[in-house]
């Protein structure tokens, strides 16, 4: 058995007989207009193929492995079409075929966040996605070093019943430019969360980068990557059995903890939200319990009620009076629980959560919303809850495992390769948190990533979008040096010096507390508004924040010009503006007073007589940064000098 097995990464094809298709060849497609398409697939009888579309026919003949291709002409925007496929004894008929434009959409967890989980904060969006002209491919997750054929997933129209699994940012980008040009648009959806961008990347792509290459022969050694695999499986489940085993409010002998009645007289106290370690239970892993009790009315308990917890760290199983009605497996995920009528019962009711903490500060994550709501009525449920250690165990060694779809080339083989024959207009890519460390070498692996998916595709230049990241983690309160600012620049830089590339600005619309901001709304929209600028080519849009080009030295002042200002700048939300920093020859950065002079920033402090650099948003969360142009697009965090940063700690 291979490592991809033992991961459940199948690769599967339509298979008809002798005639095979791969899975992005399929009915509801979406293929790129008014450009030849790409079609493909296996005679494995090595017959020819013939391939009808628009009362015209078309022969391929397969090559010695039995793959064959052509190219449809180019088919402007429109359908439904039928393109029926044969070869020997074999007929397919792939139906529901639109002609538009094809996105591909890639990059780790924020790319591949669903709507799902926006349901509860913009439930009117997947209520009103009905959209028979936007449709997602979702590639199936396969890790693979070397290039694989096929893949897994299906086309999927936009609808309430499908659009809960779609990219939420790919989703929000298309239908902003479904809306403006009117034409179907298509997203090939590839993503995987954690994983850096050197996994995303060919082995071709990655020359010059020999720390990566130097691991691809033990990579592609399937031997080794089965050991490997299998210890790290044996550590997870070992560690998982032993705190199941040695959990005592699951001691078979006893009451379960989660029961409604257990008496919790010699549980401690702790404030929610808040980390069981900041009262009495430091460097806990494993499991910990906790409690609230909170009294409902007659009124209030005829319908289902809605338990809102928030984000815990790191696992959590919920109860409500001794029944389980939710669980979630990571702490990312928003914890919303259904609870049925027939649990609510009126006076004193009791919610227990059982939370595995695997490493890290273990609890209930900060300004998040933790209530339940009863027939519009909210009950908070902050403030004081009962909790009691499970068993703590250390935690579980996670930094001996190599997660192979973080290696390179991991996920360029097996998520990217099998569909380069496919014609897209262009890619969207949202990454960068998992690199975020090694933020000098960005812009250059970035740029390689690029370069190295126009030269696969082989359909030239194609436009390329990218999210620069958000703001994220504690804000800090004098200016510092800062890994995410780093990043963000790499980001900036690369689509500021590679072709037919745009960006898109969110530092206004993170969450200090949560890596996965929810606002995907707004990303795709300012993606969408990169998009229409770099791909359809619009010249009077202002797709853009104002982007730092050049300063001068006054005196003690630093002023500063701008592109993109649109009609303007303005300080957003008035006031004066923030996040602005400046430094002498001694490279000690200070804030600073920073005014808007016509289309240009006048920068200075008094501290700093002979100032020679100037910085802004220059923070992992810079809190506060208001700079805009008056179209209300965001400046994007810069620096005007090149020092080499001190990596944060």
């Amino acid at each position: 058995m291979t490592l991809f097995s033992l991961l459940g990464l199948l690769m599967v094809s339509i298979s008809f007989g002798q005639l095979k298709l791969p899975a992005l060849v399929s009915d509801s497609m979406v293929l790129q207009r008014d450009k030849p398409v790409t079609i493909w697939g296996w005679s494995m009888g090595g017959d020819n193929v013939t391939i009808t579309f628009k009362g015209e026919s078309y022969i391929a003949k397969p090559t010695s492995n039995y793959r064959w291709e052509l190219k449809l002409p180019p088919t402007q925007a429109g359908g439904p079409y039928e393109i029926k496929i044969s070869s020997g004894k074999s007929n397919i008929t792939v139906k529901e075929v639109l002609f538009g434009d094809v996105w591909l959409c890639s990059g780790q967890s924020n790319m591949g966040f669903q709507m799902q989980d926006l349901a509860a904060n913009y439930p009117k969006d997947l209520a009103n996605s009905e959209n028979n002209l936007i449709r997602e491919f979702a590639i199936g997750r396969q890790i693979s070093f070397t290039p694989k054929e096929t893949t897994n997933g299906q086309w999927k129209r936009a609808c309430p019943a499908n659009i809960s699994k779609f990219s939420a940012v790919a989703y929000y980008m298309i239908k902003n430019l479904y809306e403006k040009y009117k034409v179907p648009m298509g997203v090939i959806h590839t993503s995987w969360g954690g994983t850096p961008a050197e996994a995303w990347v060919s082995e071709e792509g990655l020359k010059g980068f020999n720390n990566y290459l130097e691991k691809l022969p033990s990579l592609k050694d399937s031997l080794w990557t089965d050991s490997i695999a299998k210890r790290d499986k044996s550590v997870t489940s070992n560690w998982y059995k032993e705190i199941k085993e040695k959990d005592r409010g699951l001691n078979k002998n006893d009451k379960p903890w989660y029961s409604e009645d257990v008496n919790t007289a010699d549980w401690k106290t702790m404030k929610v939200p808040g980390n069981w370690e900041n009262y009495g239970a430091k460097d806990v892993h494993g499991v910990v319990w906790a409690k609230k009790e909170i009294v409902l009315t007659k009124e209030m308990i005829t319908h289902d009620a809605l338990l809102n917890l928030g984000r815990i760290a790191d696992i959590d199983d919920t109860y409500f009076n001794g029944v389980k009605v939710g669980t979630s497996p990571m702490k990312y995920s928003f914890r919303r629980y259904t609870i049925p009528a027939n649990l609510l019962k009126e006076g004193t009711n009791v919610i227990t959560i059982r939370i595995i903490s695997t490493g890290g500060a273990g609890g209930f994550i900060p300004e998040k919303n933790y209530n339940i709501t009863l027939d519009n009525q909210v009950i908070d449920l902050t403030g004081n809850w009962k909790y009691k250690v499970g068993v703590s165990v250390p935690a579980i060694a996670s930094n001996t495992f190599t997660s192979f779809q973080n290696q390179p080339t991991g996920l360029y083989n097996g998520m990217i390769a099998p569909f380069t024959s496919y014609t897209i207009k262009g890619a969207a890519w949202y990454q960068g948190e998992s690199n975020a460390s090694r933020y000098e070498e960005y812009q250059k692996l970035l740029t390689a990533l690029i370069t190295d998916w126009r030269k696969q595709f082989a359909q030239g230049d194609f436009p390329f979008m990218i999210v620069q990241l958000a703001n994220y983690l504690s804000p800090k309160t004098e200016p510092v040096e800062s890994n995410w600012a780093g990043l963000r620049e790499s980001q900036l830089l690369t689509s500021q010096t590679v072709s037919n590339s745009g960006l898109g600005v969110t530092i206004d619309i993170g969450d200090t507390y949560n890596i996965h901001p929810l606002n995907k709304g707004e990303v795709g929209r300012r993606l969408a508004l990169a998009a229409e600028k770099v791909a359809y080519h619009e010249e009077n849009i202002v797709y853009s924040g104002p982007s730092f080009k050049s300063m001068t030295v006054q005196g003690n002042k630093v002023v500063l010009t701008f592109d993109n200002i649109g009609s303007g700048l303005y300080v957003k939300g008035g006031g004066a503006l923030k996040q602005f920093a400046i430094a002498g020859e001694d490279k000690k950065f200070v804030w600073a007073k920073a005014v808007i002079s016509g289309n240009q920033i006048i920068v200075s402090c008094d501290e700093v007589t002979n100032p020679v650099a100037v910085r802004y948003a220059w923070a992992d969360n810079p809190i506060g940064c208001n700079l805009y142009n008056k179209e209300d697009l965001p400046a994007s965090p810069f620096r005007t000098d090149n020092w080499k940063q001190e990596k944060a700690k």
